[in-house]
């Protein structure tokens, strides 16, 4: 546990969090959905922003690791 870095949830989970909102309040404001249909789009717009923030990070992280078998 000692290479573990705190910073990496902590941005998946604002990058959902943040998504979220905007779709939600977006939806609701300009195209005048209700809540729950707005609730609907958002949640799969933060699970796809979830995704893509995931796969980023971890293409960088490996790509600063050395392969197996180096020193």
């Amino acid at each position: 546990m000692r290479r573990y870095n705190f910073m990496r949830p902590l941005l998946l989970l604002a990058v959902a969090y943040f998504v979220y909102n905007a779709v939600s309040s977006l939806c609701i404001l300009a195209f005048k959905m209700t809540p729950e249909e707005a609730g609907n789009y958002a949640f799969m717009a933060m699970m796809i922003s979830v995704v893509i923030a995931f796969t980023r990070l971890r293409r960088s992280q490996m790509k600063g690791r050395k392969p197996p078998g180096q020193s």
